[in-house]
């Protein structure tokens, strides 16, 4: 449990297992199935992360309260909206991982969190503050250097931070907690994983080859276990804890990147995301400052002791 003095240490272990796997372990582990189609990969991650729902659902005593979310349609048609958005994000990132791509991919979780500053601006009328206004200028600066560069826009960065924004903003829309919510998404999904595999994937790998195969099956728990971990951890801390802590997986795809994958990273890339860089270290200060008045605000707050002239 967490105290009110502090952050739950078990939080933090769960909050950074879960970042650790999708820093880490998830592109190394994507990277070895560079040969299969991201088709096929989505498509095993979904299919064999729903027993692994179901388990959990088993296990908190949900079941019945789940499935009964299908019997309400406007339910069904957000989270299929959603279990479609985070589907497009799965397949973008493991196209990036296997095509060589990885650096693209960090800058798209680099930037997410600016993005939903600005969508929840657009769509839900929150003003960001003047700190997070520079630091969204910043970021378009740096996005606008790379797509000068590169001779067009780094979609591959853009679709992960629009997809992955997009559905934080409508998951919130969703009635149903964290658990239910990834088994309903990936309950909604198999079916159409299943055809899509059957239909546009002729050369598939699952039961070909062994290792493959293996690889496969452990998508699934590997896509679920860090959602779960995260969900735990950010229940036992801060939210500017965790909005810190999220900056943990695009710098490990980065160095990732560039010393395990040897992907090029030229100057202007460095000057880029230097501009990146810098509109963190801004919407992290950002975060701080909203932390401390939030504590100073507080009802029993300590009143600062005045020192004697």
């Amino acid at each position: 449990m967490q105290s009110p003095q502090g952050e739950s240490r078990q939080g933090l272990i769960y909050a950074l297992g879960a970042y650790g796997i999708w820093g880490l372990v998830m592109p190394l582990f994507m990277k070895l199935l560079a040969n299969v189609s991201p088709v096929e990969v989505v498509a095993h991650r979904i299919v064999w992360a729903l027993p692994l729902a179901i388990a959990i659902l088993l296990w908190q005593g949900t079941v019945r309260h789940a499935f009964g979310h299908f019997r309400n349609l406007r339910t069904v048609a957000l989270a299929a909206l959603t279990a479609s958005l985070i589907s497009i994000n799965w397949g973008t990132y493991v196209y990036a991982i296997g095509a060589g791509h990885t650096l693209e991919a960090a800058l798209g979780y680099y930037i997410n969190p600016l993005v939903n500053v600005a969508l929840a601006a657009i769509f839900l009328g929150e003003r960001p503050t003047r700190l997070q206004g520079v630091a969204i200028a910043l970021a378009a600066v740096g996005v606008a250097i790379l797509t000068a560069k590169a001779g067009g826009l780094p979609w591959i960065s853009l679709v992960l931070a629009l997809t992955f924004g997009t559905y934080g903003l409508l998951r919130k829309t969703v009635p149903v907690g964290a658990s239910e919510g990834f088994f309903l998404e990936v309950a909604i999904l198999v079916v159409p994983s299943i055809v899509l595999v059957a239909l546009f994937v002729p050369d598939r790998h699952f039961g070909a080859d062994g290792f493959e195969t293996a690889m496969l099956l452990a998508a699934g728990p590997l896509t679920a276990v860090p959602l779960i971990l995260y969900a735990a951890g950010a229940r036992l801390l801060h939210f500017t804890t965790i909005g810190i802590l999220q900056y943990i997986v695009p710098t490990l795809l980065f160095f990732t990147a560039v010393f395990l994958f040897g992907e090029p990273f030229s100057e202007w890339q460095l000057v880029a995301f230097a501009f990146i860089w810098s509109a963190l270290a801004l919407y992290t200060w950002s975060l701080v400052r909203r932390r401390r008045g939030e504590k100073a605000a507080a009802p029993g707050a300590a009143t600062p002791r005045r020192t004697p002239r």
